[in-house]
């Protein structure tokens, strides 16, 4: 049976102009310092990663840098195809607002290691369980056509928590209690119908042998 690999890598910190709003699916920039002072963290990644792979990105320009300084730090340059549904999730009226604004706008009671409910939807924008209708099927998507392969996705926090909560069945509300690092590498396998969460944040010091 075709088993299909795909190793989910968040981006990288973003400026510090940015952490200070809610940013959403925002083209913001990188935190130019922390790329510089993450470099063994792009080599270890780019040794990591499987070699020809297909490598995927969302259409925000900091998951395309992101794979960038993974090629510079290594990884032989591949082509990369960008999959709007797997930018972060859209903050409507929100994006742009600072942190300490949002609890004056919310409707539902915050989750308890997330800023918002799963079920909250912005307006003008999206709840996190409409991210995790529009990720699951680019997974199955490539898993189907790709089977046997090894997929690099290069997304968002939303974006990798949508793929786990797709992966394991999980609510929206589920799927925010995980914490997805800058630059962590998460691991999915789908064999068949099924599919196996097989790391989340794997970083160096807790790595896996070399595949």
């Amino acid at each position: 049976m075709d088993t299909t690999r795909f190793f989910l890598i968040r981006h990288a910190l973003v400026s510090p102009e940015a952490r200070a709003v809610l940013y959403g699916s925002m083209d913001v920039a990188l935190c130019e310092q922390s790329l510089l002072d993450e470099t063994q963290l792009y080599g270890w990644l780019a040794a990591r990663l499987p070699a020809e792979a297909i490598w995927v990105t969302s259409t925000l320009s900091r998951t395309r840098l992101t794979a960038a300084a993974i090629f510079a730090a290594g990884y032989p340059a591949a082509a990369m195809v960008e999959e709007g549904d797997l930018v972060e999730q859209h903050l409507g009226e929100w994006q742009g607002i600072r942190h300490e604004e949002l609890v004056q706008r919310l409707k539902h009671p915050a989750h308890p290691f997330w800023p918002h409910a799963g079920e909250e939807e912005p307006p003008g924008g999206e709840a996190f369980s409409q991210v995790v209708a529009r990720v699951g099927p680019v997974l199955e998507r490539y898993a189907s056509c790709h089977p046997g392969r090894d997929v690099v996705v290069v997304a968002h926090g939303g974006s990798i928590r949508a793929a786990i909560a797709h992966a394991m069945r999980l609510t929206a509300h589920q799927a925010l209690s995980f914490s997805i690092r800058n630059l962590g590498l998460t691991r999915l396998v789908k064999q068949g119908d099924d599919w196996q969460v097989a790391a989340v944040n794997e970083e160096p010091w807790i790595a896996s042998p070399p595949l």
